[in-house]
């Protein structure tokens, strides 16, 4: 009989142990000994630059990872795909990485509004997580999807705050917006105006470009011919440069606004003094090594190392979101599937780091981590951070003596 007992116990102990391994092999992208992470990128088109130094910062947090053990003695291995930031490249590059081999668990740090937009619906169809995306848009947490986790405040957020605040801040009577004609700029766009709005305004000027362009005179004539004098920016890199060297070379001289999309040390680069005064919403502060603190600076050191080169912002992104990724893995334990990262996801608060990034706070509900942004200018050849943090905290409405309702501007929260 005791004989019997103890077959039995192993045979059901043999049948747990195959149950749980046909659990763990259902699970995209994890095995016995790894876990295997997809990123796509801009590496060979017009944000290279930033796809080269995102990468590289995730990869230098994978090292360190990997160095102590991985995650659960489980090493990480990270899959980097080129999609030359074109939408269409972006979706075959998520086909690639979900099909090869076991796949991958999640997608982390994406690059732009359009190419996530348009390659979730695959990924999502393979149960594989789109973890903090290196773009800053609603559409990144919204609507919600379990698989869906954000830590940008939104490019339309960033707008809404940004172009109000300035306006008020120098009294200025007239705005207008250059914007890229795409998911990225209609993001900046529709935040700007509903800013705007607050304060009684609306754009003067609306003018647009297709992605790649290389000329503006035509949109900044528009602009100076309607006398702007704040011009918000719905551009990248290499746009926002030559939008205001042609500004310059016109004699029109707005501020100008941006999102973080231009918060970037390329854009003083190739700008030059012509850049000056350009405002820029942002969160993480470029890592300057002669103003860091000791953490940034010796972080910074194995940087260069590792690379042979400063670090930038963009390194400093793609750092932390592999770091965010590493604290909830450790915190599921060592039976990683979807769905216990998900419900441990849902109960995650990041303090602010090392770079100066805002409190991340998730829960079943909230899957932006952070709805905070702040203000930098570049002064001086280098951004300067310029206000605290601010969110956007609703409107506040009032009618006037004849019962017409006027929406009041003081919506500004201050962390």
């Amino acid at each position: 009989m005791k004989l019997k007992l103890a077959f039995l116990a192993a045979l059901a102990a043999l049948a747990l142990s195959a149950g749980m391994a046909q659990a763990q092999s259902a699970t995209p992208g994890v095995s016995k000994n790894e876990i295997v992470l997809g990123t796509i990128l801009d590496q060979s088109g017009p944000l290279a630059s930033n796809g080269k130094q995102f990468r590289m910062g995730l990869q230098l947090r994978v090292d360190e990872a990997n160095e102590m053990g991985g995650v659960h003695g489980r090493k990480i291995k990270l899959l980097v795909e080129d999609d030359n930031y074109d939408p269409k490249k972006s979706v075959l590059a998520t086909q690639k990485l979900i099909g090869q081999g076991n796949g991958i668990f999640a997608v982390i740090g994406r690059m732009g509004t359009a190419m996530n937009n348009a390659s979730m619906p695959v990924q999502f169809e393979k149960n594989v997580i789109n973890f903090l995306p290196y773009a800053a848009a609603r559409s990144m947490s919204e609507p919600p999807h379990p698989l869906k986790w954000a830590n940008q405040p939104s490019q339309y957020d960033q707008a809404r705050v940004a172009a109000p605040r300035l306006m008020k801040q120098n009294n200025l009577s007239k705005a207008c917006i250059l914007y890229q004609d795409d998911d990225f700029g209609a993001e900046v766009l529709q935040g700007a105006e509903a800013g705007l709005k607050t304060i009684g305004k609306e754009f003067v000027e609306k003018t647009s470009y297709k992605r790649g362009a290389t000329d503006f005179s035509t949109q900044v004539a528009k602009m100076k011919s309607a006398g702007c004098e704040l011009v918000v920016l719905g551009t990248i890199v290499r746009e926002t440069v030559g939008a205001i060297v042609e500004a310059r070379k016109a004699g029109f001289n707005p501020l100008f606004v941006g999102s973080s999309a231009v918060y970037n040390e390329q854009v003083i680069k190739l700008g030059g003094k012509p850049v000056e005064g350009l405002y820029a919403a942002m969160t993480a502060a470029h890592p300057y090594l002669d103003a860091a603190e000791q953490p940034v600076r010796s972080w910074a050191r194995k940087y260069q190392t590792k690379y042979n080169e400063d670090p930038t912002v963009n390194s400093a992104s793609g750092w932390g979101a592999m770091d965010a990724f590493l604290k909830v893995a450790f915190k599921v334990g060592p039976n990683l599937t979807t769905d216990a990262f998900v419900k441990t996801m849902e109960t995650m608060t990041f303090p602010p780091d090392m770079f100066g990034m805002a409190e991340l706070t998730f829960s079943p509900t909230k899957h932006l981590g952070n709805q905070f942004s702040r203000l930098s200018q570049i002064q001086d050849g280098r951004w300067k951070v310029v206000s605290d943090y601010v969110a956007f905290s609703g409107l506040k409405s009032v009618k006037d003596k004849d019962g017409k309702l006027v929406v009041q501007s003081e919506f500004f929260k201050d962390r």
